[in-house]
């Protein structure tokens, strides 16, 4: 006996897939702006404790002159970093945009 085909349930599990889809979209989305946001906010961080520093060592309220080198290291490593992100995230995407279909 020959089986009735189901447009019903293979239209619903189109929709399902698509679904399914495009919450990995949305959460790769999420998880490529979240490390950017990380980036962005470490040297935002970094940067402060660097102004902060500087201000105590100009002040003479600092103790320890070796904290601001420290600070200006860790400033430069996070901007560096942040950076190497963008160019690397601009190559994906002049990469993707060169790929015929």
């Amino acid at each position: 006996m020959i089986t009735p085909i189901d447009h019903v349930g293979a239209i619903s599990s189109l929709r399902q897939s698509d679904a399914l889809e495009q919450a990995q979209g949305q959460e790769a989305k999420g998880m490529f702006a979240s490390v950017f946001q990380n980036a962005i906010d470490n040297v935002k961080e970094t940067d402060a404790d660097l102004v902060q520093g500087q201000y105590l060592l100009s002040t003479g309220q600092l103790d320890n002159p070796s904290t601001v080198m420290i600070a200006a290291i860790k400033n430069e490593t996070a901007v560096s970093l942040l950076v190497q992100l963008r160019n690397k995230a601009l190559d994906a995407y002049n990469e993707v945009t060169r790929i015929s279909m």
